[in-house]
């Protein structure tokens, strides 16, 4: 671990974001993650599909917050390593004007910032190398460049299974979403523990002791949803990421991966 608690640099252990990478197909991964990707794959074959159907929920799901609700601020917290479709640029496309504040704690993800800090326009992107759960920081910071008087929309898309029940996740998207105005929306995609058979999770958890930087916490759809507290989910409310507003072109499949987005009342 580094000073501030972020994981160190280790290229020699595999880490969610190089894996998440491969899974899409990137090159910004190395041998420790392509090894732990494949030994996911051979326990979880469908962990491609949810990775592929989970980035394609960002994508729809920036698409309705940019067009739909008129959001014009993002804070993107567990950015991941950059690729195709990036919050940024799927929301300047819609909104030219958009702001977009990226936070994650991956060294590589830093190393990668500049990809994500490429805004046209009348728009603007920032970029934030902090730990999810240091919200004091990330609120501090992203006042930089978002206007907290104005709604925002917080995605958190497959990171709070990073986040164990110890630190109380529930309570940091409480306190992030109680920094926000009314109209702020919340999106949140998570890897689903009831929608994995017991055995294969236990092999996941076994794996992810062995050979992953960090220890994923499957939630059932219940305790998903109470991320929510304080919102009204928009339809089709609570759901497998690949039926949340399906698009022609989305990959095809079955995800264990909720996804939701709320409107803060």
């Amino acid at each position: 671990m580094t000073s501030n608690g972020a994981p160190a640099f280790d290229t020699s252990v595999a880490h969610q974001a190089r894996i998440y990478d491969y899974l899409l197909g990137g090159k910004d991964n190395y041998a420790a993650d392509r090894a732990a990707s494949e030994a996911v794959l051979t326990i979880y074959p469908e962990m491609a599909f949810n990775a592929r159907a989970n980035r394609a929920f960002l994508g729809r799901a920036v698409r309705y917050l940019a067009g739909q609700a008129g959001i014009r601020q993002f804070l993107d917290i567990g950015t991941g390593i950059p690729t195709a479709g990036n919050t940024h640029q799927v929301a300047q496309e819609i909104a030219p004007e958009s702001r977009v504040v990226y936070v994650d704690y991956d060294p590589i993800v830093l190393a990668h910032a500049r990809a994500l800090l490429t805004s046209g326009g009348p728009g603007a992107t920032d970029y934030i190398h902090a730990d999810l759960r240091d919200t004091p920081a990330i609120l501090g910071r992203a006042a930089e460049l978002l206007d907290f008087s104005k709604p925002v929309a917080v995605t958190l898309i497959a990171i709070l299974h990073a986040i164990p029940d110890s630190d109380d996740p529930h309570a940091i998207v409480a306190s992030l979403m109680r920094a926000l105005p009314p109209g702020s929306h919340l999106a949140i995609s998570h890897i689903a523990a009831d929608l994995i058979d017991p055995e294969t999770r236990s092999g996941l958890d076994n794996l992810a002791d062995q050979m992953i930087q960090q220890d994923f916490t499957f939630r059932s759809g219940e305790q998903v949803a109470r991320f929510f507290a304080g919102t009204d989910l928009v339809a089709p409310r609570l759901v497998r990421v690949e039926e949340w507003r399906p698009e022609p072109g989305d990959p095809a499949g079955t995800s264990s991966v909720w996804g939701a987005v709320g409107r803060k009342r």
